[in-house]
Formats: structure tokens, C-alpha cells, sequence
């Protein structure tokens, strides 16, 4: 062997060695990753399966999401239609009280009756020897006491057919015919029937506006119990021609409440011969007043108030009332309940800090006004002018969801006239005066569906605005129907208010 070959042999053996080595170096790798791949293989074979039943899950969960999706749908649906019905939406049971006063404290009874109109003796049964027997057994009674038992009962209702005699003569100074009348006689009118009466008339005021029962109702009411007997027709031209004569009282009772510190107003609405109008009401403490008009612009609240009314109005946010030149409240019970409606429909807006700060704000504003007396009026005051600053900072705040933006906004607008009440004591933040006063009007509508005419719907919220003054003025409303036909019928003109309390 040559030196060339034995060269070519060396190289050839060293590469045979290498090839060796790192054989042997890649065998004990292969031992040192079976464990990882074995243990590789099992992690595999888990993920596969939880990828199994995560599809699994996801596919439930889509399904669910879907599920909630169209009930979510239908019930907002549902209570849009109980809306737009007249229906309120139901609401969770809740634990409620127990009725009645606590036990151990005396009950509530009637009060005694003042006087006794009649005294009846009441005997017991006697035997034939004439001793007081039980009228079962005919057993003697022993130990025998008196007993007075009080009964209050109602007379009968009867119908009295009165025939005024009257006398006339003509005025040569007022060339007209003057006739002779008693106080409690209504006007003469020319019909060939009896009119109804003093008594008559008040009560049917007051079972149509202030008991809310239809005109056929009156009249069943008439034909069951006093058997008087009148047409429908008859009771809604009565309601008018009463209204004729107190309509100066309704004027003056217009302008009691343009004299007002405060009132508060509202409106609803009303359909007069199958027309959509409004109906407003405007309410003090011890005054109401009810209008119906077509429009629902701000030149009606201007009308009822004046341009120069001083005192202060409390509203919502609606704005025909910014058409008032005055002082304002607005209700902060409305800006609650945007807020929750907006919480409801909106869960970023529900989950953002403008609603939590807003609603968290405006009932710490509604509970320090009740603190007034306790904290006296410097601590009062100071605390005021805290909200007052932490409103202003809300408010000017910038936010991304739309609902903060436009709630943002309308503070801003309104900002003096959401903290007005919490510098007069007498001064409410809501608007729940106008809501109480608006509620017996939408009572009557859902019953009868509006007026049928022009003339009814006047006639209508002129006396349910004197019958609601005299009951918030506490006064008994057959009398004060009675002694205002009265006072109308001697003068010949609308009656003057009875004076307040």
C-alpha cells in the first residue's frame, strides 16, 4: 500500500470514528426524548380533547346566547305593546308589610256618632209567666244587664217634586221680563219636564267628575236609589250648564295660582270627538286647575300662567315649559328614572361611572334637603355648594357613550334648575304634586276615552278643577257644589270660590 492509499485509509477511519461517535451521541438523545415525547403525545391528546368539548360548550352557550337574545326581544316587545295599551309592566314581589297596627297597640275604630237621633227599647222573649226567657230553650235568663249598641244608618233616598209658584212682570227700564225665584230654585228653562234641583244637580257633580262614573252610570245610580229617572243626555247637558255658571270661578281660581309661590305642572293626553289633544294641570297646595287645549306647544303653559307670573314652576324636561320666563325646578325623579331606563337598555352605560356618579348624586341632593333643620343652616348651606360644584364637574365632563353625552348635556342645561329646591325650604325637587294631580284625569280617560265634544271636555276641567280645590282645601264637596249653585243663582252670574281654609 502506497503512501496515497494509506492517507485515504486514515482519512476514511477517522470518518468511520466520527460517524460512530455521533451515532452514539444521537441514540442516547433519542433515549434522553422519548420521555418528552411521550409525555408531548399525552398533552396532545388532552388539548384534543378539551378542544372537543369546549366546541362542545361553545356551541350550547351560542345557542343559549341566541335563546336570551329573542326572549330579551320579545319582552321588550311585550311591555312596549303593555305601554302603548295602557299596561304597566309587572314587577318583582316583594315582601310586604304586614296590614294593621302593631300588636299591643289599640285599634283604629270609627269615632262614636256626636249625638243620638232615636233611642229603641229592645226586649227579650218572656215565658208565659212573663220572665225574660232565652228564645231557644225557653230556660229563666239570669244576672240581667242593659246594653246600649250604636247604629248608624242611612235614610231611604226619595224623590221630592216641588212646584215653585212664582210671579213676573215686565221692566219698562230693562225691557225684559223679571220672574220672582226662591234661593235653592235653579233658573226657569222653558221644558216640558221637571228640572233637577239643588240636591240633585250637586249630587250628580260629584258622582260624574269627582267619583268618575260614566253618564249612564249617574243615571242607574239615580234609578236605584232615589228612583228618579233621567236621560244620559240630560246628566252631560246638566254637567255643562253647571259649568257655564262657574266659569268665572274658574277664572279667578286661574288667577289664585298665578299669585302662587310654586306650582307644579303637567300634562297627558286627551281626545276630544275622536281628536288627540293635551290636557294640563297645574297644582299649588291648595289649588288645582285642569285645561284641555289641541296644542301642546309652550303658549298653553304661558296662557295658564302669564307672562308675569313670579312664583316658581316645577316641571319635567319637557320644553314647552323653558317658554316660562320664571324661576324653574325640574323633577328629579324624571332624571332618575332616564337614567334607569338608559341603565337598562345601555350595559356600558350601566357599567359606566357617569350613571353610578349621576344616580348616586341626585338622591344624596333629594336626602340633604329633608337634613335642613337638623344640620342647621350654615352646614346646610355648605353641603349645598359641594353637590352644587360636583354636579357642575359631572356635567362638564367628557364621556363616549351616547346616552352620558346627551344626559351630560341636558345638566348643563338645566343646571340652576336641578338644585333650585335645595335653597327654599317649601320648594319640592320632584314633580310628584302635578303627577298626583294629573292621575285622577287619566283614570277618567281610560274610563270614558276623553269628551265627546269641545264644549264637554271645557265643561269637564272646569268643575274637576273646583272639586279637586275644594277637596284639597278639605271641605265636603256636596256642600260646596250647593252653596256655589246658590250663590250663582242669586246673582245671576258665575259664583265666587269659597275662601281657603
Amino acid at each position: 500500500m502506497d503512501g496515497r492509499e494509506l492517507k485515504q485509509y486514515e482519512l476514511w477511519k477517522e470518518e468511520v470514528q466520527r460517524l460512530r461517535a455521533e451515532n452514539q451521541h444521537l441514540r442516547l438523545e433519542l433515549l434522553a426524548c422519548r420521555p418528552e415525547l411521550y409525555r408531548a403525545d399525552q398533552k396532545i391528546d388532552r388539548l384534543e380533547q378539551r378542544l372537543v368539548r369546549v366546541e362542545a360548550e361553545n356551541t350550547i352557550l351560542k345557542q343559549q346566547v341566541k335563546d336570551l337574545t329573542l326572549a330579551s326581544k320579545q319582552a321588550v316587545e311585550k311591555r312596549e305593546d303593555q305601554q302603548a295599551a295602557g299596561v304597566k309592566p309587572s314587577v318583582l314581589r316583594r315582601r310586604r308589610k304586614r296590614p294593621g297596627r302593631k300588636k299591643g297597640h289599640p285599634a283604629a275604630l270609627r269615632p262614636l256618632p256626636d249625638h243620638i237621633d232615636a233611642h229603641q227599647e229592645v226586649a227579650l222573649p218572656k215565658d208565659p209567666d212573663g220572665r225574660e226567657s232565652c228564645p231557644r230553650c225557653n230556660a229563666c235568663l239570669l244576672e240581667l244587664e242593659d246594653h246600649e249598641r250604636v247604629v248608624e244608618d242611612i235614610i231611604p233616598a226619595k224623590v221630592v217634586v216641588k212646584c215653585y209658584h212664582t210671579r213676573s212682570g215686565w221692566c219698562p227700564c230693562c225691557r225684559k221680563r223679571v220672574e220672582s225665584r226662591a234661593p235653592e230654585q235653579p233658573p226657569a228653562a222653558n221644558i216640558p219636564h221637571g228640572q233637577l234641583g239643588l240636591n240633585a244637580l250637586a249630587t250628580a257633580m260629584a258622582l260624574r267628575i269627582a267619583h268618575r262614573l260614566l253618564f249612564r252610570q249617574v243615571t242607574r245610580v239615580f234609578a236605584d236609589l232615589p228612583e228618579l229617572s233621567v236621560s244620559p243626555g240630560a246628566i252631560a247637558r246638566q254637567v255643562q250648564r253647571v259649568a257655564d255658571w262657574f266659569d268665572g270661578d274658574y277664572e279667578k281660581l286661574m288667577v289664585e295660582l298665578r299669585c302662587a309661590r310654586h306650582v307644579h305642572a303637567d300634562e297627558t293626553g286627551w281626545r276630544t270627538d275622536g281628536r288627540n289633544g293635551q290636557l294640563w294641570a297645574v297644582t299649588d297646595p291648595t289649588h288645582t286647575l285642569y285645561h284641555v287645549d289641541r296644542s301642546r306647544s309652550g303658549k298653553v303653559i304661558v296662557k295658564l300662567l302669564g307672562k308675569a307670573f313670579g312664583g316658581t314652576l316645577v316641571s319635567d324636561f319637557y320644553s314647552a315649559y323653558s317658554k316660562m320666563d320664571c324661576k324653574k325646578q325640574k323633577c328629579l325623579t324624571h332624571l332618575l328614572r332616564e337614567l334607569g331606563d338608559c341603565a337598562q337598555k345601555s350595559p356600558a352605560f350601566a357599567s359606566g361611572a357617569f350613571f353610578i356618579k349621576s344616580k348616586r348624586l341626585i338622591k344624596q341632593m333629594l336626602r340633604l334637603k329633608g337634613q335642613w333643620e337638623n344640620l342647621g343652616d350654615k352646614r346646610y348651606l355648605a353641603r349645598v355648594r359641594r353637590l352644587e360644584t360636583r354636579l357642575e364637574e359631572l356635567a362638564a365632563a367628557d364621556y363616549d357613550e351616547a346616552n352620558a353625552r346627551r344626559i351630560a348635556k341636558r345638566m348643563r342645561k338645566h343646571r340652576t334648575e336641578l338644585t333650585a329646591f335645595l335653597w327654599d325650604k317649601d320648594l319640592d325637587g320632584t314633580n310628584n304634586a302635578a303627577e298626583r294631580a294629573i292621575h285622577p284625569a287619566v283614570v277618567v280617560r281610560k274610563i270614558s276615552g276623553g269628551s265627546r265634544s269641545k264644549n264637554g271636555a271645557e265643561a269637564w276641567a272646569t268643575l274637576a278643577s273646583l272639586l279637586r280645590t275644594a277637596n284639597q282645601q278639605g271641605k265636603n264637596l256636596l256642600d260646596t257644589i250647593r252653596s256655589m249653585l246658590m250663590a250663582a243663582w242669586a246673582a245671576e252670574r258665575p259664583p265666587a270660590m269659597p275662601a281657603g281654609p
